[in-house]
This record gives structure tokens, sequence and C-alpha cells, in this order.
């Protein structure tokens, strides 16, 4: 969602830009621009509509030199996506990148209109480029400007100012939109995400919340919330932009599902050896009572299967709740809470805003799962546990999503040994994770078959995801994945619920996909497809080997993998992925950039 690059070089940035803005293509966006201070002192301006290769295109059509520049590509929030709303906008000498949402901008372009500023956008981040432009004619420098002008913001914001007569320096401020400082030798970059960045540094440095920072070609300067000076500590990156090539595969989504054995392996790479939970990374988790899981989307499933495995496995009472219902009511932290938040980015948002609400309301821990080192949710929660799942650039989710369940079934673990949890319990857990790669690598070779029964979905409108006891929430993510890259309407319920409404929507028109590992509600799950096939409904099911589920005139059953109960989550993920992603391929819908989405939700 929303992603900006910024250089102040003395050399040309325009392509540095351009290519910082391919690699944040993943979080998604619907236009892009950049602006570009020259040698004559002159800003020029390039945005257009879709892609950064038409940016890039018009760019090479019509360079742009010059050693000062910010880019940005736009998730559309407020104004429809167009050149007009494209980011950089303008205000006299003045240009701003931006990423969040200005809660109070009405108020503010209506008091700016009538001071006489020309609004020529609909969006939220053009009255910054105004507030600057006022405030510097009185300020001393800037640096002084912004920092004025973000007192009169409300909401959230990461943003890159950069003034035509000051063509030397930029200005950047964060709050609540993630903003990190690249350093050069004689030139310096900022960007919403390091990985714009990886081709010109491995240094770098994270603004904390509040922070505004001048740039310069020969150093960095940074002040807080308060205005006082302050560090920042720069680190060497270790992160590997290693997803660029889609190498034999058609789109990324697809080289994602397949690399999950060996991201899953990642996963487990140091935790688990001969046979052996290696967990004291996570430190003593002996005295947690209660665990409270936050997070949104896809992250918000794994967490929902993660309660069955706590209480189930762990013994710990544990809730889950979306991040941004949780921010916005009145909660009761019990005492020895332990707050998980789950992300793949480490980043979204409302989950971000949820952990610092924990912190006040007095949450005896925190930790996060999550998929990028040295992002807001890592650097503010006490303890990580990393995915290792590696660059994930298809919007849709799927081997963050397989490597979130496998640390959270490592957090188990761990809070079991906490409680006490019986070797025999232990052992079974790590015989499980220990084959579940190899497992994984078995559900692919189911491909071919889901191709096909994908075809019979290409004309439909409505589908319904039916799932009992841990399989509930992979239903939910396989319903997910339908809607989010085929754009086909698509819905979950837990299977026992048929009965209490969704059974009225049976009929041949309405492809019913079920999941049904050989388990304890194996049985009770029977009943429930012999309700849906007395209605005629078409069901597809992803069937146990010995769950004794056989096809019938209305219903095709694809066999699984044998696997324990524990991991059978996991496992199951793997074939709903399959079918969304060859369905939106037969549907000739963006699989990789959905319409409407982003990777990355740095908004409410």
């Amino acid at each position: 969602m929303c992603g900006i690059v910024g250089a102040v070089a003395q050399r040309d940035v325009a392509d540095i830009l351009l290519e910082g803005l391919k690699r944040l293509e993943y979080r998604g966006y619907d236009s892009a621009g950049l602006a570009i201070i020259n040698g004559a002192g002159e800003l020029t301006r390039t945005r257009r509509l879709g892609k950064v290769q038409a940016l890039a295109d018009a760019v090479h059509t019509y360079p742009m030199p010059g050693g000062t520049g910010i880019a940005h590509t736009r998730w559309a929030t407020h104004g429809e996506p167009s050149e007009a709303n494209a980011h950089p906008h303008v205000s006299g000498d003045i240009a701003v990148v931006h990423n969040g949402i200005i809660e109070n901008h009405e108020v503010l372009r209506r008091q700016l209109q009538a001071q006489g500023y020309v609004f020529t956008s609909q969006t939220d981040t053009e009255v910054i480029a105004h507030l600057v432009e006022r405030e510097l004619k009185t300020a001393s420098s800037l640096l002084d400007a912004v920092m004025a002008t973000r007192t009169q913001l409300h909401g959230a914001y990461g943003m890159v100012v950069v003034d035509r007569k000051q063509p030397e320096r930029m200005i950047v401020a964060r709050s609540g939109s993630p903003l990190v400082i690249g350093f050069g030798i004689g030139e310096h970059f900022v960007a919403s995400d390091q990985l714009a960045l990886l081709p010109v540094t491995r240094k770098f440095a994270f603004l904390e919340e509040g922070d505004v920072a001048e740039i310069r070609r020969d150093g960095i300067s940074v002040y807080d919330l308060n205005n006082q000076p302050a560090e920042r500590e720069a680190q060497e990156s270790t992160v590997e932009h290693d997803a660029g090539d889609k190498g034999e595969f058609r789109h990324y989504m697809l080289k994602e599902i397949y690399e999950q054995p060996q991201a899953i392996a990642n996963t487990l790479e140091g935790r688990l050896f001969n046979g052996q939970l290696n967990l004291e990374a996570l430190g003593d988790l002996s005295g947690i009572e209660q665990v409270q899981i936050i997070a949104c989307g896809t992250s918000y499933h794994a967490g929902m299967t993660a309660r069955y495995w706590i209480e189930g496995l762990a013994g710990i009472a544990c809730n889950v709740e979306i991040a941004s219902e949780f921010r916005y009511r009145k909660s009761v932290v019990r005492p020895n809470s332990l707050l998980v938040t789950i992300s793949q980015s480490g980043e979204t948002a409302d989950t971000l805003a949820a952990l610092r609400l924990a912190k006040e309301l007095g949450f005896s821990k925190t930790l996060t799962v999550c998929n990028v080192p040295g992002s807001s949710l890592v650097r503010e929660s006490d303890m990580a546990l990393m995915t290792r799942a590696g660059a994930e650039i298809g919007v849709a989710s799927t081997k963050a999503f397989t490597t979130q369940l496998v640390a959270l079934l490592l957090l188990t673990a761990a809070l079991g040994r906490g409680r006490g949890m019986d070797s025999a319990t232990e052992k079974r857990l790590t015989d499980a994770l220990t084959h579940l790669p190899g497992l994984i690598d078995k559900a692919l070779g189911m491909n071919a078959d889901i191709q096909q029964l994908a075809e019979r979905f290409a004309e439909k409108h409505h589908a319904l995801f039916l799932g009992r006891g841990d399989q509930y929430p992979i239903a939910m993510e396989g319903a997910l994945k339908l809607k989010e890259i085929s754009y086909i309407h698509a819905e979950a319920y837990a299977a026992g619920e048929l009965k209490h409404g969704p059974l009225a929507l049976i009929d041949a028109e309405m492809p019913i996909v079920v999941v049904a590992p050989h388990n304890d509600l194996v049985e009770k799950l029977k009943s429930n497809i012999e309700e849906v096939r007395a209605r005629g409904g078409e069901l597809f099911v992803f069937a146990g080997e010995a769950a004794a589920i056989e096809p019938q005139s209305n219903m095709v059953v694809l066999p699984m993998p044998a696997c324990d109960d524990i991991i059978a989550p996991v496992l199951y993920t793997l074939p709903l992925q399959l079918l969304s992603y060859h369905v939106a391929v037969i549907k000739g819908t963006d699989v990789d950039q959905p319409r409407n989405l982003a990777k990355s939700v740095t908004v409410e």
C-alpha cells in the first residue's frame, strides 16, 4: 500500500527512484509519479496512471536529470485513481509524497482555500504541500516548516518534502506510517521499505514514531516527537530481495505456493533439530495464564487456528480479535496475559496501533509473529518470532500464512512447556512438524487435479467453504483467497452452522468446498455434507485418506495425504490456495495484484 522512495545524491537519481518503486510494486497501487530538482534549481514532475513501467517509459522519453528527488506509488484512499491525484503533490516550490490518511484534511482544505490556495486534486495529501508552503513563509528553515505543519495534522503519515530552492536536503516525518533512512557515501536515501533501497545501500536506520529527520548529502539529523535531537542506530541489513524473478512460474503467487516446503523448513531451522525443539529464544513463558491474539485478514485466520492449538495443547485460555475492533472497544486484561500480534509486513496500521494500546492496558508481555526484521511491530514488541518466509510479492498471502501457522505451533510448544506439557504431546508435535515440509510437497502434487477442478468454478458467482474445528479458520482463508484474486463472492461457515441459515443458499449453482481431514469431527462433518447433498448442492471435498468419504453424483472428492491432526490446518491450506489461483487464471484476473487491494495495509 503506497510506496515512497527519496534520494539526495551527487548523481542523477531518476533511475534509483524508479527501481525503488518497482521493488515496492508488491504493495499494491494504482498510479505512480516522481519529482526531481535538477542542477538549474528547477522542479520537474512526471506522473502516470497505472504501472510503474508507464512512468519509467515517460521518464526515459523525457529524461529528468537531478540529484534530489522523491517518488511514490499511490493506493487510492481520497479521490479516484487518476494522474491528477497521483503523487508527488506540489505547492509553489514544495513537492510532497505521503503515505497514510490525514483525517482532518477537509477542515484544512477549507482553511487553505479561504487563504487563496488552489487545489488540483481530490487527495488529502495536497493539504500537506500547501501547509508546508504556507509555513515556509515565516519559518526559518524547511525543517521548521515541516515541524510546524505536522502539529496541524490529525491521522497517519509518512511524508517526504523537498523544496526547489533547497535542493541539498529533504525533510521526512513519520506518524503511524513507516519510513527507513538509507546511508550512502555522499548520498542518502529514504523509503517506506528497505527493499526499495537494496541496490544502493545495506545500511539503514528506522525512524521511530513521531520522528522528523533532515536528510542531506553530507549527513542526517533526527528529531523526536518533542523536536529534540535523537539518535537512531544504523544497522547492516541482511534482507534479500529474492523474488525478482518468477522463474518457471507464470505468477509470483504460484511461485510462492511452491516455495512453501522450503519456507516452512526455514521457519523450523534452528528451532527443530534432531527431533528436539529449541525454543529458548522465546524466554520464560511459564507464568502466562492468558493469550490475546490480534491480527487482520489472513493473519487473523492464522490466529484463529492458533487458538485451537494454544487451548488444546498448551491448556491456556486464548482470545483472538481483529485489530481494528480491539482498538475501539474497552477491554479487560487479565493478570499474566501475553499479547500476540501477527502481521506479514510488521507495519499493518491497525495491528500496530493495537499493540501500542495493549501496552497501555497492562499486558505482561508482547510478542509478534512477523516476516520482516526491523519492522515496527518487531521493534516495538518485547519478543519477536520471525517466520522467515522470504519476500512475498503476490498480494494474496500464501507462504506468509503457512509459515505464520508453523511459528504459532512453535509458540504453542513454548507455552505448553511453561505449563508442564507432557513429553508425549511434545514429541507428537515435534514429529508432526518434522514431517510437514514433505507433506506440503506431496500436497503440491495435486496441482493438475485442482487445475481441472477449477474449470467448474469459471462461471460461478458465489461459493461456500465449510470446515469444523481448527479447519473452520482454514475454510475462511480459502474463501478469502478465492474472493481476493478471482472476484467470486465466497463465504466460509463452521459446517455445524449450515442449518442455522446458510442452507437457504444451497442449489446447483453454488459450489461448496469442504475441508475434511480424518479427525474426531469427521463423522459430524459427513452429516453436514449429506445436508448439502440432499438439497442439490455441488460439493468439492478435500478429504483425508482415512476419512472414508466417497465420490457421489454431485460430489467430487480429492484425497489428501495422511497427516497428524496437529498439522492438518497447514496441509489443508495448500489445495485451497491452488484452487483460488487456477480459478483466477481461468477468469483472467490480475493474480498478483488484484484490484483495490494492497500487500501492506498501512492505513486504517
